[in-house]
């Protein structure tokens, strides 16, 4: 349904606001999102951050717009992104803790015929509660069963639905007729931008203690290769002083010859 000329002006003063207003922002995907879990999503952010969705077009022009008006303006980054069912998410707080905030606002969903699956779907070992004669329905599927107390039981752990699948008909009734939810859906982060870095959101997932030693791995990288090559740069230089150092202590015992500053440190 088209938006009315009051309604359009309305989104696009409130996007204006929030670029100007906030420096961080999610984007996201909501697929298979309803009115309601948005609802409640809206409302576990409340006092954190503020999610707004819309049509892309209506997003690009918005965005072109104030690009336009603020030329050279990191914002430049999210233009290109704007693709699919996307939106935005608004913060100057801790991305982190508004990361799990997000993440953690899922609802259990039962499979649809088409849609592809999020991740794999196994079915348990068990009864099924399933009268003996839904024997041929389980065989078309092939699997295993056998008739135990009076009902179809299935013989061993299979996996119904591998992720990036399309679920098919037939796996979909049987989990229906399992009782089974198999997929959760909520607001999937895509891109994250925080004062005009843009980078993945797995990257919100490493602790201090992970960068620090990604920059000493690296730092150490730099050393070696610095010190092979005879170029001396300041991640190796500490290792051509101690280097050095042992070659004229090798060369001072071998002539017998003291060095003054080592009497000093002694």
């Amino acid at each position: 349904m088209p938006l009315s000329r009051e309604k359009k002006e309305k989104y696009i003063e409130t996007l204006n606001t929030y670029l100007n207003t906030y420096s961080k922002l999610f984007m996201v995907t909501c697929d298979h999102v309803g009115s309601n879990q948005m609802q409640q999503i809206r409302g576990g952010l409340r006092g954190k951050g503020v999610v707004l969705m819309g049509k892309n077009t209506m997003m690009r022009k918005v965005l072109k717009a104030y690009l336009a008006e603020n030329p050279g303006h990191p914002y430049e980054q999210i233009l290109p992104l704007i693709k699919g069912n996307i939106g935005f998410v608004f913060t100057n707080g801790d991305l982190s803790e508004l990361k799990t905030n997000i993440t953690e606002n899922k609802v259990p969903a039962p499979a649809r015929s088409g849609t592809v699956a999020p991740n794999d779907v196994n079915v348990p070992a068990g009864p099924t509660g399933m009268d003996p004669g839904s024997t041929a329905f389980f065989q078309a599927l092939n699997i295993p069963t056998k008739i135990a107390k009076g009902q179809v039981e299935i013989i061993t752990e299979l996996k119904l639905i591998v992720k990036g699948e399309r679920c098919t008909p037939g796996q979909v009734v049987l989990l229906g007729k399992l009782n089974i939810l198999p997929f959760s859906y909520g607001l999937v982060l895509r891109h994250v931008y925080d004062n005009g870095s843009m980078f993945d959101p797995k990257v919100l997932d490493m602790s201090q203690q992970d960068l620090e030693n990604k920059f000493c791995d690296a730092a150490s990288v730099v050393a070696a290769l610095s010190l092979e090559l005879g170029y001396p740069t300041l991640a190796s230089l500490c290792h051509s002083i101690s280097n050095s150092f042992q070659v004229l202590g090798a060369i001072g015992l071998e002539v017998d010859f003291k060095f003054p500053q080592l009497d000093a440190l002694q």
